[in-house]
């Protein structure tokens, strides 16, 4: 298949390889060696002033490829790496491409709500044994009046027709080495969120039904179908999704590696990547009548989607929670019952949750009630995960993560969570099994932390946290503007903590 002016891919190919080694040697030569200047003409002035016997014995000087070099900095080397072959590749004019193309599953019975072929996107990386497969999020629907004002508002949310072609990855599935500095290189596998059931159903469209709901037989087709493209001779699996493709990882990762192991393919580590999935069954601030999926409180949603997906759960949860098989949608539930190691990411002020419980901030300030209720809002949230080895929770209100193209700069404690993950990733490597990964809990090693959770009480006190604007004028705010907008008393708060009121602002600026 040729690309836009006549390259071939394996031209590319040879291209690429011929790069590394011009890196390798460039990097490993010594420095007299890498001259650009002058150098063969001073190599040609020292061999004319040897005599015959001592060019015979000394022979030509040789360029050791010592790789210890690029050990310590591995990651800036890769970047050299990339920008070296695309600076190198035969058709200069154009960079590698690195989009992930659309390929609908050859199951056609595996659909999408509306009964259209379900699918996935793809960016092959040869030679990598690493894949990253990535759930999508955004809500869901459990009845046939919500499931219709789904179809009408977010139809790609339902239906795969007009999906692209093709879509570039940001965050965590970028195939730049700035934006995603471990792994840039992995193999990417972007599904799409067409089943609205959490990545749960397994019921198809029938003359009796408006919608199937099959969203964990997607998953499992998908892997079927990757098992062809190499997912087979994998080392790493890493299972990971934002909102409701994070609780569909709490949902599925178990089984992913059963499917794996079932196949014969039990050398493949598999393991979870939650973002923003793992929601509480706390009670709302304000109980309102369950007519919609953001009014609805998330326990009687949930109670109802189960019923009308046809639900899975994992059977080690389903058996702990017997006849509440809706308690294995909220993380802190179903985690203890998991068998792979799952790392999750979760803002302690999620947006998604605050809305759920009838906390809307529409710029209008705040009542005390309702800032008690956000503040304790984080106080549970940071006491479901402290058991939870592997975890980056910021005192942040926001939604999503991972893959977020400013998903670099959040830091808990001095750590990214890019650096956080590859900490977690390192600690990890000493098992080869896939299955029963988080029960081997290898001690962090110094300066790479993997329990990372928020301290501070309000939101927005980290000082990495996403920039917060103005809903009605867009304008950047400081956390103090921010907290003052949303109706924050500070002279109330600082008697509350035994302080002067400068003196709390002055914590608030710098994040303390």
């Amino acid at each position: 298949m040729r690309s836009r002016g006549g390259c071939r891919s394996s031209a590319g190919l040879s291209a690429v390889r011929s790069c590394l080694l011009l890196l390798f040697i460039h990097m490993s030569a010594p420095v007299e060696a890498r001259r650009v200047r002058g150098g063969r003409a001073q190599t040609r002035r020292v061999q004319q002033q040897q005599t015959p016997e001592q060019q015979r014995v000394e022979g030509p000087e040789s360029f050791p490829l010592d790789f210890t070099a690029v050990e310590s900095n591995m990651d800036n080397f890769m970047v050299q790496v990339k920008n070296l072959a695309q600076s190198l590749y035969p058709c200069s004019a154009q960079k590698l491409d690195q989009d992930m193309k659309l390929h609908l599953l050859s199951n056609l019975s595996v659909t999408c709500n509306d009964g259209s072929s379900a699918g996935f996107y793809i960016k092959e990386s040869k030679g990598s044994r690493r894949w990253l497969l990535f759930l999508e999020g955004g809500w869901y629907c459990f009845n046939k009046q919500t499931c219709s004002s789904r179809y009408e508002t977010m139809r790609n949310l339902m239906s795969s027709t007009k999906w692209p072609q093709s879509r570039r990855g940001t965050g965590i599935l970028s195939p730049e080495p700035e934006e995603n500095p471990h792994w840039w290189n992995a193999n990417m596998v972007f599904i799409p969120y067409c089943s609205s059931d959490v990545w749960s159903g397994a019921t198809p469209k029938t003359e009796h039904s408006d919608y199937a709901f099959m969203g964990s037989l997607i998953i499992k087709e998908v892997v079927k179908e990757l098992l062809t493209k190499g997912l087979d001779k994998a080392k790493v699996l890493l299972l990971a999704g934002s909102s409701a493709g994070g609780t569909g990882v709490l949902l599925n990762v178990d089984r992913v590696a059963e499917q794996l192991q079932a196949a014969s393919h039990r050398g493949v580590q598999v393991r979870g990547l939650v973002d923003s999935g793992w929601f509480l069954d706390n009670k709302q601030y304000k109980a309102t009548d369950c007519l919609d999926t953001v009014s609805c409180a998330p326990t009687e949603a949930i109670k109802r989607g189960v019923r009308y997906w046809g639900g899975l759960v994992p059977e080690s949860c389903r058996q702990a929670h017997v006849e509440e098989e809706w308690s294995c949608f909220f993380g802190y539930k179903v985690y203890p019952t998991l068998k792979s190691p799952v790392f999750v990411v979760q803002w302690l002020f999620d947006e998604a949750q605050l809305t759920v419980d009838n906390i809307h901030l529409t710029g209008q300030p705040l009542h005390e009630a309702q800032w008690r209720y956000i503040q304790n809002l984080g106080q549970e949230l940071r006491s479901t995960l402290r058991d939870v080895p592997a975890t980056f929770a910021p005192a942040c209100l926001s939604h999503e993560l991972i893959t977020r193209t400013h998903w670099m700069d959040i830091q808990v404690k001095g750590t990214s969570l890019p650096r956080a993950l590859h900490c977690w990733d390192r600690s990890l490597q000493s098992t080869n099994s896939s299955h029963g990964l988080k029960k081997h809990r290898t001690p962090p090693s110094r300066g790479c932390p993997l329990h990372l959770v928020d301290s501070c009480p309000w939101p927005h006190c980290n000082p990495s946290c996403p920039t917060i604007r103005d809903q009605l004028t867009g304008q950047e705010m400081t956390v103090v503007q921010f907290l003052k907008h949303m109706g924050f008393d500070v002279q109330k708060m600082a008697q509350q903590q035994g302080m002067d009121a400068k003196r709390l602002l002055g914590m608030l600026s710098n994040g303390s």
